[in-house]
């Protein structure tokens, strides 16, 4: 007991679990069951690869705003396409939404500048303060929700209960081995992006976070972020509930490589107003999950 308080000598312990605890990065076990879960189905797939085609100009402006703007409807931050435009490309805030428009603007910086567009980070460390750095960038105006701090108390999402604080910075860094212990592009980034997600480490802004850091990684290997429409949410969302809650993999992997393959199907050359148009037509904005599905261009 007292090895593990860091009150005496830790020669006395030999699991991997109370070094941790002694060491003072405790970790979530059970997490790690799921990690392992999704890396070796990761790593036993031969995932396609999806060239970057919104890389410079206007092509990277306008897939940054689409993907700033779903990743921010997924999670109830909504606004009129119109008005996203004014917070992002003209820096208007919208009257009595003074958070909701930051949110959508630290998303869309996040997406189009360094270092959290393509520099993801290279050690635990780096990865822990990554995360922080965007969580802060994305919630700056939130400060009820302590943006860019570890979350100060658990909470859960129905009957998901996530990793509690204690054990977050130790569960974060134990993912990070799993993710930089894969080689493929798109399998480190639906690890991370699983990893940020599971473990849930701040107050608010999860969501966006992982969705980002997934991207990250996309980025500097040279292909195609992804991003989720709102049509696409419980497609997106229900997988990883059976990851998180049945150690399925498979439905989660099928889900990110099917809209992996979606988001590379568009022109992002064109003018907004055109792609707006696509999307449209490709039932992209609809909220009505029961009458509507997603529909390829």
């Amino acid at each position: 007991m007292g090895a593990l308080q860091s009150t005496r000598e830790s020669k006395k312990l030999h699991s991997k679990q109370a070094l941790a605890r002694a060491a003072g990065r405790p970790y979530d076990p059970d997490r790690l069951v799921l990690f392992d879960t999704l890396f070796s189905h990761l790593r036993a797939q031969s995932l396609p690869e999806v060239a970057a085609s919104a890389q410079t100009g206007i092509t990277r402006e306008n897939f940054a705003f689409f993907e700033s703007y779903f990743s921010n409807y997924i999670e109830g931050t909504t606004f009129l396409v119109s008005e996203a435009e004014e917070i992002v490309l003209q820096g208007k805030i919208i009257p009595n939404r003074t958070e909701d428009s930051h949110d959508i603007l630290g998303t869309f910086q996040a997406a189009m500048q360094a270092p959290w567009r393509d520099q993801p980070p290279r050690t635990a460390d780096d990865f822990l303060h990554w995360l922080k750095s965007v969580n802060a960038l994305v919630m700056r105006s939130r400060l009820d929700k302590n943006p860019g701090e570890w979350k100060n108390e658990n909470h859960q999402a129905g009957a998901t209960l996530f990793v509690t604080r204690e054990l977050v910075q130790g569960t974060l860094r134990e993912g990070f081995e799993r993710i930089q212990a894969l080689e493929d592009p798109l399998a480190r980034a639906l690890m991370t992006m699983f990893v940020v997600s599971e473990v849930h480490p701040f107050k608010d802004g999860n969501g966006r976070t992982a969705r980002l850091a997934m991207n990250c990684i996309l980025s500097a290997a040279g292909q195609l972020r992804i991003i989720v429409p709102t049509v696409y949410r419980e497609d997106y969302l229900l997988p990883l509930k059976s990851l998180s809650n049945h150690a399925d993999a498979t439905p989660n992997v099928r889900a990110m490589v099917r809209i992996h393959s979606w988001t590379a199907s568009f022109d992002y050359a064109q003018p907004r107003s055109k792609l707006y148009q696509t999307l449209q037509r490709c039932n992209a904005f609809e909220e009505d999950l029961k009458n509507y599905s997603l529909v390829f261009p």
